[in-house]
């Protein structure tokens, strides 16, 4: 029985890999497409603190934020425009150059105004309909954002990362830091002015860019990218944010934020 043994082994091992030949190169690897990623949505408020209607504005962002949730609605309060600045031009404290690109790129005519995930500008009245809308899609990637800060150097880290999720984008990533809680003046609707109102979401900087910097995916790939940002004196990490969207010429792809200095862990 030895010889059969021996004679029967390379014989199997044959037919094991011709049978293996037989499935096609493209049949061994089966492809399994990503989750689908629901949509964040991006509301760029173009503001001023000598608006009279601004703060009925922010007042809807409040209200949708509340509704869909802080982290889904993500907004932005860009200080630019002729109500940043005082009568006689000079800016107040919330106004950026940065913002007034934008103000200037979106040809703004009237404030208050917004731009939902860059489809063009919108009077607030508009805004929930628009949201409802973009949150009902799903997005072509998925977008993380984490942040770690040092006190003594004023130096914070971010790292933003993700997933191609359907499709491929070419476009750009960019990413903003904005300050919640600043105390400052601001005109009411009534036309008081009112020195202890509280602003929120005031873009403070671009940290790579007016435009931000090219960005390609395809479905599948995953991406990390780092960005540094000294944060300037006056400036407070702990109620500021981290807001990264990918966008391309059909508008916001996706948008995520976190704080500066991370909270403790659950």
């Amino acid at each position: 029985m030895q010889p059969l043994r021996y004679l029967f082994l390379p014989l199997l091992t044959i037919l094991l890999l011709a049978a293996c030949s037989e499935i096609d190169e493209d049949e061994r690897l089966i492809y399994v497409k990503p989750d689908p990623v629901g949509r964040n949505v991006l509301i760029e408020d173009f503001t001023g603190q000598r608006c009279v209607n601004c703060p009925t504005a922010t007042s809807e962002i409040e209200k949708l934020q509340e509704y869909y949730g802080a982290d889904h609605v993500i907004a932005v309060g860009i200080h630019s425009g002729p109500f940043a600045k005082s009568v006689r031009g000079i800016p107040y404290p919330l106004y950026t150059e940065t913002g007034d690109e934008y103000y200037n790129y979106w040809k703004v005519e009237s404030q208050p105004m917004g731009v939902i995930d860059r489809l063009g500008t919108c009077d607030y009245n508009l805004w929930a309909a628009k949201v409802r809308d973009e949150l009902s899609k799903n997005a072509p990637l998925s977008l993380v954002v984490t942040s770690s800060y040092d006190k003594e150097s004023r130096n914070a880290a971010f790292t933003v990362s993700g997933k191609g999720v359907d499709g491929s984008v070419s476009g750009s990533l960019q990413v903003w830091l904005t300050e919640d809680g600043i105390t400052d003046f601001q005109l009411m609707p009534d036309g008081s002015r009112n020195d202890a109102y509280v602003h929120n979401h005031v873009l403070r900087c671009a940290v790579n860019g007016t435009w931000g910097t090219p960005f390609n995916i395809s479905e599948g790939e995953q991406f990390i990218i780092n960005f540094n940002q000294v944060l300037e004196e006056g400036w407070m990490p702990e109620n500021m944010h981290v807001v990264a969207f990918v966008y391309d010429d059909s508008g916001v792809c996706q948008v995520n934020t976190c704080p500066v200095v991370p909270g403790p862990e659950k």
